[in-house]
């Protein structure tokens, strides 16, 4: 087994579009009847801002920013009134499987984790360091379960 790297996606197939499962063990929905948006297809580019996003148990906020800059892929989670406001950074290996029907991307972590978690500095974003702390604490986290 690999060792956890938080900024790589576990399954970059997750960005194909799951066309009507988000997992092999889920039955096929049916299609609503609307002309509204569509899974992806492969290869197509998705934007996941916007999306909301579920942690293991619960609600964490929705998708402020999201990055595939090459080698440090992130998004950047508004989770509104949760935590008063605060933005955190969720490095895409966090990520479970993302829904594109409902657009929903389900994260591998509890809301506490994403809580103690550093918060999303745009100032130091750029510095080495801070990606560093925030990769080691969901490293610590993962190892945790």
């Amino acid at each position: 087994m690999q060792p956890f790297n938080p900024w790589t996606w576990r399954d970059p197939a997750a960005l194909a579009g799951a066309y009507d499962r988000t997992d092999l063990t889920e039955e096929p929905r049916d299609r609503p009847e609307s002309d509204g948006p569509d899974a992806p297809g492969p290869g197509t580019p998705v934007d996941l801002t916007g999306y909301r996003v579920e942690a293991t148990d619960g609600r964490i906020g929705a998708i402020d920013e999201a990055s595939e800059d090459a080698g440090a892929r992130w998004l950047v989670v508004d989770t509104g009134p949760w935590i008063f406001g605060r933005k955190v950074l969720l490095p895409v290996g966090t990520i479970a499987r993302v829904d594109h029907l409902e657009r929903v991307v389900h994260v591998d972590r509890t809301r506490e984790q994403v809580k103690e978690s550093p918060a999303f500095d745009p100032d130091d974003f750029a510095r080495p360091e801070y990606r560093e702390q925030v990769g080691s604490y969901y490293e610590q986290s993962y190892r945790k379960g």
